[in-house]
């Protein structure tokens, strides 16, 4: 009940991390010491920041399921040394072995730590269109890894995953019930979140994000995320949610600052057009509701822009 507590506890304050706030666990390559959200459900928190040297990449939630009969992590993690960072902190909380690892997305992040788990013989198991983006894409994102991360970057290679999923994937291990869904186009190609029915909680990777402002890329299709998110991520009816980025929460949380941030984003566009706006001038319309959430001087700008275009052509 003390864990449940505190996962409600966090709930209420929407925006605690800050990028001023220094690593959180300078004895580890994780930013965060990993804490147990609900019983046997353990998540290292990453820096709302972008990726630094300092935080090692670790700027996502590296998570793991203690299921009894062996235990199942989400996110590879952002380099080999992060991965082996928190297998070291696996260790000192279960006898366990860690038996399968769940990648959210094809994102450096989430993918370059595979390299360290490939070394210890766990399976890897990713959604296909994020397997699609590591053949496509895989050296260039270690070549950015490397760039902040320099020595820390020794060890971490760029490996395929050992299976790849459409739809879903689901394990029964112990007392749990662990089930990977490709809900839709979200954020990223091959997004992915892990859904804990019996628990009635969710790792929603980055369908949901929560202290920190949102990035929109060159393929984040922002009218697709909305529908997902309303037709099938919502319906999950998550008690608990695990964010892809900021503490463990709830749903009304995450909707604040994922889906009614998309809307409210979209409809500020689409007055822009209406008024004959241009691109230009879309990258300064009034996001000043968002604006203490952590990264919003480096993406506000950038979101207007890229939904400018997407919307241009709607």
């Amino acid at each position: 009940m003390k864990r449940i507590a505190i996962a409600l506890t966090l709930a209420a304050f929407p925006a605690q991390a800050s990028e001023d706030i220094a690593d959180q666990y300078p004895q580890s390559d994780l930013y965060e010491k990993p804490v147990e959200v609900i019983p046997h459900v353990w998540s290292a928190i990453g820096a709302t920041a972008p990726p630094t040297y300092e935080n090692t990449g670790h700027n996502n939630n590296l998570s793991f399921i203690v299921t009894g009969e062996g235990v199942v992590v989400v996110n590879g993690g952002a380099a080999y040394v992060l991965a082996k960072a928190l297998h070291d902190e696996i260790k000192a909380v279960t006898d366990e072995p860690v038996v399968l690892v769940l990648n959210e997305n094809g994102q450096g992040h989430a993918i370059l730590g595979n390299s360290y788990w490939r070394e210890q013989g766990v399976k890897i198991v990713m959604h296909e269109d994020a397997a699609a983006e590591i053949a496509a894409h895989g050296d260039q994102i270690l070549v950015g890894m490397r760039a902040y991360n320099k020595d820390k970057a020794e060890g971490t290679t760029v490996v395929e995953p050992d299976e790849t999923f459409a739809d879903e994937y689901i394990v029964e291990l112990g007392d749990f019930r662990i089930e990977a869904k490709h809900l839709g186009p979200a954020h990223s190609p091959g997004d992915i979140v892990v859904w804990l029915p019996e628990q009635s909680l969710v790792i929603s990777g980055d369908m949901a994000f929560h202290e920190r402002m949102l990035p929109i890329f060159e393929d984040t299709i922002t009218a697709d995320w909305v529908e997902t998110w309303e037709t099938a991520f919502e319906p999950l009816g998550a008690t608990y949610v695990i964010p892809g980025h900021g503490h463990p929460t709830n749903m009304a949380q995450v909707r604040r600052y994922t889906h009614d941030y998309l809307v409210y984003l979209r409809e500020k566009i689409g007055e822009h057009i209406d008024n004959g706006g241009t691109l230009v001038d879309a990258y300064y319309v009034d996001q000043s509701p968002y604006a203490h959430l952590d990264t919003f001087e480096e993406l506000a700008t950038k979101n207007a822009g890229r939904v400018f275009e997407q919307m241009e052509w709607e």
